[in-house]
C-alpha cells in the first residue's frame, strides 16, 4: 500500500530532521548551528515560552501524533476493524487538516532568514535538516492523501 511506504518514509526522515542543523545563526561573527530540540531549548531558557511551545508542538508534538494517526488508521482499515468508525472518520479528517500547518517550521526559518539579513550584523540561514523536515511534512501529507477514507468503513460491510 502506498499509503504506508509514504508513512515509513516520512518516519526514516523524521530521524536526520531532528538530529541535523536546521538553521546556522551567527551574530557579530559568533556562529552557530541549531537543531529544533536545540532551537526550542535555546528560546524556553531565553524566556520566550511562547515561541518555544509553538516551535514545540509544530515541530515535534504534531508530526509524531500525525505518525501515530496514520499508523492507526493504516493498521486498523487494513485488519478490516469494526471498532469505532466514527472517531477514526474523524481522527482522519483531523490529519488532513493539521497537515498544512506542519510546513510552519519550514515558513518560520525562511522568514527569519530573509529578514535578518536586511540588518548587515548578523546572518541567519537554513541549514539541511530543514530540507528532511519539510520532506516529512509533504509526505505525511501523501500519506494521509493517499489513504482511502472508504477503508475506515469497509469492516462494517462484512
Amino acid at each position: 500500500m502506498r499509503a504506508w511506504a509514504l508513512l515509513i518514509a516520512s518516519l526514516i526522515f523524521y530521524i536526520p530532521a531532528n538530529v541535523l542543523p536546521v538553521m546556522y545563526t551567527s551574530l557579530f561573527g559568533n556562529g552557530s548551528e541549531s537543531t529544533i530540540m536545540s532551537g526550542v531549548i535555546a528560546f524556553w531558557k531565553s524566556g520566550s515560552y511562547g515561541i518555544a511551545l509553538v516551535i514545540f508542538i509544530a515541530s515535534v508534538a504534531i508530526p509524531c501524533c500525525k505518525f501515530l494517526a496514520l499508523g492507526l488508521l493504516l493498521t486498523a482499515s487494513q485488519r478490516r476493524s469494526r471498532r469505532a468508525p466514527h472517531e477514526r472518520a474523524k481522527l482522519y479528517r483531523m490529519v488532513e487538516l493539521i497537515g498544512y500547518w506542519s510546513m510552519l517550521d519550514v515558513l518560520v526559518v525562511a522568514v527569519v532568514a530573509a529578514l535578518v539579513q536586511f540588518q548587515g550584523l548578523s546572518v541567519i540561514e537554513p541549514r539541511v535538516g530543514i530540507l528532511f523536515f519539510g520532506v516529512v511534512v509533504i509526505l505525511t501529507m501523501l500519506s494521509a492523501m493517499n489513504f482511502d477514507p472508504r477503508l475506515i468503513w469497509d469492516g462494517d460491510k462484512e
